[in-house]
């Protein structure tokens, strides 16, 4: 069986959940809206991988303007929100790009995300999700969703696959 460290050679795709993982899972609730935060270094990371030539899509069960509009700030044009069956959306992601299931690595933290992270090549999941999620995670991150958790996956398999120069990173994002 491959340990986690040598499938990190084999991911060239990235697909997150939102709420729990690129955000702590809050919600600041004014009128009709819903406020999240999300953290700088998981967008900056997000930035350099697209740069990189890595594929990114995000599937949430939300369906919040505001998200989408970050993403699509930070590069990241395939968005699915409201998603009823995160595997489907998945799937229709993975055609579009011709991508194999086994070169996605897939954070998320609870249980819509269960289906999704048991089929990709590497499940991984930030330190604070729920018990099932870590139960079946490949990888879990030290850290909290919201907190960081985004870069610290992204970062490992760029590292490991030989994309990594911060020097080059920080000029090429900051050029933008």
């Amino acid at each position: 069986m491959i340990n986690y460290k040598e499938k990190l050679n084999h991911i060239t795709t990235f697909v997150f959940d939102v709420d729990g993982v690129m955000t702590d899972g809050s919600l600041i609730l004014i009128d009709n809206q819903m406020i999240r935060s999300m953290n700088t270094k998981d967008g900056f990371i997000l930035q350099f991988a697209i740069k990189k030539g890595y594929k990114i899509a995000v599937i949430t069960g939300g369906k919040e303007q505001s998200v989408v509009n970050r993403l699509k700030y930070l590069g990241i044009t395939d968005v699915y929100l409201e998603s009823q069956n995160k595997w489907e959306d998945l799937e229709d992601f993975l055609y579009k790009y011709n991508i194999k299931p086994q070169e996605v690595l897939y954070m998320g933290d609870d249980l819509p995300d269960y289906d999704v992270m048991s089929k990709v090549g590497i499940g991984a999941a930030p330190k604070d999700a729920c018990p099932e999620i870590l139960s079946i995670a490949d990888y879990i991150s030290p850290i909290e969703g919201g907190k960081g958790c985004v870069r610290d996956v992204i970062e490992q398999v760029m590292k490991v696959r030989g994309d990594w120069d911060y020097l080059e990173s920080a000029h090429q994002i900051a050029s933008t």
